[in-house]
């Protein structure tokens, strides 16, 4: 009689582990494209089309126009080279981790995207390992809407004084700055 028992609880557990990670708790969204180091677009549950800006960070511009794409500018290849890092890392996070993401919906920005904090489904804190890896810098104007704040604050500590990333160009212009030249 144990056998059958034993087999029975054997056989609910791969059953119960499938059903639970089939489970969408209702923050968690799929990932249907990075449009930036900082931003994303995700399909709810219900099949609906949400923007996200990450919250608490600002990641460099990436080339969106013919225009800034052939630009010769330094200051341009510059700040697009480590735009380029910032996304493909986000994508990178997303495609090892499932293509799933939580929000922490912290604000809605005037483009009506949901300014969120973002973690993968083993609750890596997107966010919190570009800033270590210097591929976004914290964006103090907002920080205050930030739960996470003192972890991207200590992120970027590290960043800094390890070099890395846009750390480490001396050319490098926050994106804030490089958006008020071109605008």
């Amino acid at each position: 009689m144990k056998i059958p028992q034993r087999l029975f609880y054997l056989c609910l557990i791969p059953i119960f582990t499938l059903w639970l990670q089939g489970c969408n708790s209702p923050n968690q969204y799929s990932v249907k494209r990075v449009s930036d180091g900082d931003t994303m677009a995700l399909t709810d549950s219900g099949g609906a089309e949400v923007k996200v800006r990450f919250a608490c960070v600002d990641a460099p511009e990436i080339a969106h126009t013919k225009a800034e794409k052939a630009s010769k500018k330094s200051v341009d290849k510059d700040q697009f080279k480590w735009g380029n890092q910032a996304q493909m890392r986000v994508e990178q996070l997303i495609k090892q981790k499932g293509g799933f993401v939580t929000l922490t919906i912290t604000d809605t920005d005037r483009y009506g995207r949901k300014v969120s904090e973002v973690r993968l489904g083993d609750r890596t804190f997107i966010q919190e390992v570009l800033v270590r890896e210097g591929l976004a810098l914290v964006y103090r104007p907002y920080l205050k809407n930030c739960p996470s704040a003192a972890a991207i604050e200590q992120a970027e500590t590290e960043a800094k004084s390890k070099r890395r990333g846009v750390w480490s160009d001396a050319k490098f212009v926050e994106p804030w700055a490089y958006r008020r030249r071109t605008n």
